[in-house]
């Protein structure tokens, strides 16, 4: 980020090599964002499989996710980063190579809900791991993780078109091989000590939050979103022209992932330093809209499709960015909590979307129609923070510290 001053930039290399080994872990991580997209059509047509079941890898990988979401704090709390990091790292290994390994669709989106979990408990302890394990100072730490974060979600896509290529088993077996070395890195070169503060907190906790009201309205109004997120991202696919290859799908993504990177790391910071948190919800989330219906109405075109991709990609990265770092300044509850509960709500509404659109377009004869549901959401999302902006004043009030933004971008994507 901008903030962070030329000494962040000039001491980013200085790092330890436990804070390597997390940045090289934080980017197979987050490559898992988008590495199923451009193989979707594939698995579709190898596994005979209709377009709600390949959907539906989606749904396993994220439903676990958020669940698990509502635990994370919990867990890691009491027995630690590293033995955190490990066991998420250790069930992504396993589950992506049982992926690649399986022979019905079924199996595949059983096997992908074990990967959800693995990506639960990694993404949720590894920036504060970074941070505790930096020797060069707290803010070339943040650079660097936020460094992995843009590089995994934009490699994510490209990875999975050229693996794709050859096999739509290629990115499974790929991501499962790059995770183990990062399980065999964070092994070796990670503390046994902890050196990341840690308070322990309750187990219902999270649920206990979802009853302050600015915090409620966020999360659901995260949940409508989401499912704009998760449309662009999962039906597109199968919205393109028949015939688009893997690669193809690879490279368009690979922009989307470009774009979202992009946005969150600097354009959100710029904008939320400018002008109200809540004002750039309500201007961000109706254009995003706008972006999903001009999808509507141009699906099965292969360029308009391209342009809304990309474009609705800036879009995300900036609400993913300022929506999180809201939760972070909405309450007084711990961040660790105020995160687990937001985040285990809105990755609802990215698990239900994917198969969603499917049906819809089944239903309604059509590849427009689940673009023009997904922008009614987002569009009902906005509706709620304008009409809790009175609740949500505190959101507007605090500047956010590096620290705060970073795990406003790491946690704000949907992993």
């Amino acid at each position: 980020m901008a903030q962070h001053g030329t000494n962040a930039g000039t001491s980013i290399l200085r790092q330890s090599k436990e804070v390597w080994a997390v940045a090289f872990a934080c980017v197979v991580a987050f490559m898992g964002i988008g590495l199923v997209d451009p193989i979707l059509p594939a698995i579709a047509s190898e596994l005979k499989a209709t377009a709600a079941q390949t959907e539906l890898l989606f749904t396993s990988y994220l439903l676990i996710t958020g669940v698990m979401m509502f635990f994370t704090s919990w867990i890691s709390s009491r027995i630690g980063a590293k033995k955190t990091l490990m066991i998420g790292l250790g069930f992504i290994v396993v589950f992506a190579l049982l992926a690649a390994l399986s022979g019905s669709v079924g199996a595949v989106i059983g096997f992908r809900a074990g990967w959800g979990l693995g990506n639960a408990l990694f993404i949720s302890t590894a920036l504060s791991t970074i941070v505790g394990a930096a020797s060069g100072g707290t803010s070339s730490a943040i650079v660097l993780y936020e460094a992995a974060l843009g590089l995994g979600i934009a490699i994510g896509p490209l990875l999975g078109g050229l693996l794709g290529s050859l096999s739509w088993r290629g990115p499974f077996f790929g991501t499962s091989a790059l995770m183990a070395i990062a399980f065999i890195a964070i092994l070796v070169l990670l503390g046994k000590t902890d050196r990341a503060d840690r308070v322990p907190t309750s187990f219902s906790a999270p649920f206990r939050a979802l009853g302050n009201p600015a915090l409620a309205i966020l999360a659901a109004a995260a949940l409508f979103y989401n499912i704009g997120f998760f449309t662009l991202l999962a039906w597109t696919p199968f919205a393109l022209p028949e015939g688009t290859t893997a690669i193809q799908l690879g490279l368009i993504f690979f922009g989307w992932g470009l774009a979202v990177a992009v946005t969150s790391v600097w354009i959100a910071p710029l904008l939320t330093a400018r002008l109200n948190r809540t004002t750039v919800l309500i201007v961000m989330l109706p254009l995003l809209a706008i972006d999903l219906v001009a999808a509507g109405l141009i699906a099965g075109t292969a360029t308009g499709l391209i342009v809304c991709v990309i474009v609705g990609g800036l879009l995300l990265g900036i609400l993913n960015t300022v929506l999180t770092e809201s939760v972070m300044e909405a309450t007084d509850l711990p961040r660790s909590v105020a995160s687990s509960a937001y985040s285990g709500v809105r990755f609802l509404g990215g698990a239900v979307a994917p198969p969603l659109a499917a049906q819809l377009a089944l239903w309604f004869g059509n590849e427009a129609t689940p673009y023009f549901f997904a922008a009614g959401s987002v569009l009902l999302a906005s509706i709620l923070i304008a009409a809790g902006v009175r609740r949500l004043g505190r959101i507007n009030e605090a500047a956010e510290g590096p620290l705060e933004e970073a795990e406003a971008i790491g946690t704000g994507e949907p992993a």
